[in-house]
């Protein structure tokens, strides 16, 4: 990986994307319906910035089906995980970091997801 610390805080400069990147280093790995229902925005806002966050290999993807899981890179250099685990030191106790969560918690069922697609 050739991530390097400008490349990462550009693409951590956007709430977007760092609320989904703090979301999936707490769950692990999350699809395009659950980031949508915990950060409120429609899906086609959040794949743009999922596609960003991949095309950097920040995050990786997985198939099952119709659904695509993104999680953290197992890539993603020793540096990199650090700065985003002092970034949710940060904002894990303000808004809209706490609510996030919190709606993450009460996302319907993916089965639920994929009839409403």
């Amino acid at each position: 990986m050739s991530l390097n610390p400008t490349d990462l805080f550009n693409l951590l400069a956007d709430e977007t994307r760092l609320r989904s990147l703090l979301l999936m280093q707490a769950e692990g790995e999350l699809c395009v319906c659950e980031l949508t229902h915990a950060l409120e925005m429609s899906q086609p806002k959040v794949s743009r910035h999922l596609a960003a966050l991949r095309h950097s290999q920040v995050v990786c993807t997985r198939r099952a089906s119709n659904w695509i899981y993104y999680r953290l890179s197992p890539e993603l250099p020793e540096w990199a995980g650090e700065i985003l685990k002092t970034a949710d030191r940060a904002v894990s106790r303000t808004e809209p970091y706490t609510s996030d969560r919190g709606r993450l918690s009460t996302a319907p069922s993916r089965a639920e997801c994929l009839d409403s697609a």
